[in-house]
């Protein structure tokens, strides 16, 4: 019986090891079959069909120019490739079986190919633009010619320069909007404010923008009503409603969301074009447009940006078309246009001017006549054109200026002065020490031309970024400073006058200029301040030579905020109301209710509301 049992002399461990090992389930990299999927075709045609869907989905964001000069293009062109390898893989279910993955791996060989091209016509094209080897080409882009600063700053008066700048007109745009019911809770300013001339002044135009997406749907069926105009001079805020004046709103913004905004509407009508930020600007008639300049890369596939036309876009319809850059530079009736160039274009292209007209190793090595645009800059109205202004100077200094540069925004006309000094930002270091007990800041400098003398002059606002006063620090010699602060003048043009005249006297006192300097030659004509032409604001012009002065109880005190400035209005014994600004009289905010002032105002005003040129408390 036991010479018919099978013989048991064996490891059940080994058995069973021996086992598992017949029926292993392979490792990934230990797959050899592939094996296609049924019904490839169709699975490749799906494929392309849901990355076309997908694309113009990808498109519709990224708006791309269908230029092979931009960057954006080639990144685009990867996301399809990649897009349509995901739909297939998925399609063959490669993420379920081995096989399949296999398969759709082998199958990517070509995809990838793709790729690598469009990455190496990247490569292949930076190279060819690298500034290492194309730096005198760079250097190029710009023409610099030397200038006078006597002549070119001689027609620009003291008086009519800005006096706000981006910071403090976007506060005084708030402050504006803020008084308008019918706007405050829908819409904000945007803080890209445009620098233009308009009709011979100097004014920042500032789009409005939707509170938030709720706003945006609540409104966009009409588009933006309105937009403001900052005077830079008077200081004076005005919201122009284009559905009153223009019979529609602004239907084509940054703003918008979908077909409406305004990036996408330019992509649309110029597919090919490589568009930058559109400005926001208004003709003569106060109509506003959308100027949008259109782009060149010069040098290889990517290099050497510049600018070889614009497209005018009207905001309210829509309606576009494109003028070449020497049209723009030579049409009269193209004049209204101010800026085509931006800020940091210009800046770049002097940077290549000042860096590489000797070579790339010299720009790095040697440095030799290398010089760069000073951190900062700002803008000047001169010959009904708006010209960027910024200073000069080594790569290593942060105190001293060579000298200057203006450019103009919409030709491009490039101006080098050989006035050095301090820079902008130590002058206004220099104008602020000079006003350290009141803490004020001080705007961005702007040249002027001060009895043959450049020098800065800028503006004081405190912390609310209401303006304080006024500076003039001398280039040459920082430590010459001139201040009008409205706290000690209380007025704005007394305070103006008061920065010119201290300025001068501190010239006189360096030895700089004669004893004969005036200030006088500089100053703003007192009579003329505070008169307000908007028939929105009080009409300060009823204003007469005989005046009076009338003193009484204050019973009650009202205010109200005109085109940024805030108006008292103070009732004298119940009877008629007093009003006038606190730009032109600081005490009106030390006035409480039951106080006994001395009012002067117009003897021969009847009104209820009449307008005072000083208030006393008694």
């Amino acid at each position: 019986m036991s010479e018919q049992m099978p013989n048991m002399d064996y490891d059940a461990d080994e058995v069973i090891k021996d086992f598992k090992a017949k029926f292993k389930w392979p490792k990934a990299d230990e797959v050899e079959a592939v094996v296609a999927p049924p019904g490839v075709g169709a699975k490749i045609i799906l494929s392309i069909i849901l990355t076309i869907i997908g694309g113009g989905v990808l498109y519709y964001v990224m708006l791309p120019a269908l230029n092979i000069h931009d960057a954006q293009l080639y990144t685009f062109l990867v996301l399809l490739v990649a897009m349509f390898v995901l739909f297939f893989g998925l399609l063959c279910g490669a993420n379920k079986k081995i096989e399949r993955r296999e398969y759709v791996k082998k199958k990517s060989i070509v995809p990838l190919g793709i790729i690598v091209a469009l990455v190496a016509v990247m490569l292949v094209g930076w190279l060819v633009g690298a500034q290492l080897f194309r730096a005198k080409t760079y250097s190029e882009l710009m023409t610099v010619n030397e200038s006078s600063f006597i002549e070119d700053f001689s027609d620009i008066n003291y008086d009519e320069v800005p006096r706000l700048d981006k910071q403090t007109s976007k506060f005084l745009a708030d402050q504006q909007l803020g008084s308008l019911d019918e706007f405050k809770s829908q819409f904000v300013v945007t803080a890209n404010s445009t620098q233009i001339n308009y009709k011979g002044s100097p004014v920042r135009v500032a789009y409005l923008e939707y509170a938030n997406v709720f706003r945006w749907i609540n409104n966009t069926k009409n588009g933006l009503p309105a937009y403001m105009l900052i005077d830079l001079v008077s200081q004076k805020v005005q919201v122009v409603n284009c559905v009153d004046q223009f019979g529609e709103g602004i239907k084509y913004s940054p703003t918008e969301l979908f077909n409406e905004k305004l990036i996408r509407h330019l992509r649309f009508q110029y597919p090919t074009a490589l568009l930058d930020t559109p400005n926001f600007e208004i003709d003569d008639s106060a109509h506003p447009y959308w100027i949008t300049p259109v782009l060149d890369k010069t040098i290889g596939l990517f290099g050497g940006t510049d600018v070889k036309g614009v497209i005018i876009t009207d905001a309210l319809t829509g309606k576009s078309d494109y003028y070449d850059i020497e049209t723009v530079r030579t049409d009269r009736e193209l004049n209204w246009i101010d800026v085509v160039y931006s800020e940091s274009l210009v800046v770049e292209q002097y940077n290549y001017h000042g860096k590489l007209s000797n070579g790339f190793w010299n720009s790095i090595i040697f440095q030799n006549d290398v010089n760069v645009a000073s951190s900062g800059s700002g803008n000047i109205a001169l010959n009904d054109d708006v010209w960027i202004y910024t200073g000069v100077t080594s790569e290593d200094s942060t105190t001293s200026n060579f000298g200057f540069v203006l450019c103009n925004q919409r030709t491009k006309e490039t101006r080098y002065y050989k006035n050095g000094g301090a820079t902008e930002y130590s002058a206004m270091e220099s104008a602020q020490d000079a006003v350290q007990n009141y803490g004020y800041h001080a705007t961005f400098p702007i040249l002027l031309d001060i009895e043959g003398q450049p020098a800065y002059f800028m503006s004081f606002y405190g912390d609310n970024y209401t303006i304080k006063g006024y500076a003039l620090v001398n280039l040459a010699d920082k430590t010459i400073v001139g201040r009008g602060v409205y706290d000690e003048e209380t007025s704005d043009i007394k305070a103006l006058n008061a920065a010119v005249e201290n300025y001068i006297n501190a010239l006189k006192d360096k030895g700089i200029v004669g004893s004969d300097a005036n200030a006088d030659d500089y100053k703003a004509d007192e009579n003329g301040a505070g008169v307000v032409d908007d028939a929105t604001q009080p009409d300060n012009t009823q204003q007469t030579a005989e005046s009076t002065q009338i003193t009484g109880a204050v019973t009650d005190i009202k205010t109200s905020v005109n085109d940024g400035n805030t108006y008292y209005y103070i009732q004298l014994d119940g009877g008629a109301y007093y009003y006038i600004a606190v730009t032109d009289c600081m005490q009106v905010l030390l006035i409480n209710s039951g106080d006994t002032v001395t009012v002067t105002a117009d003897a021969a005003s009847s009104e209820a509301f009449i307008p005072a040129t000083d208030v006393v408390i008694n």
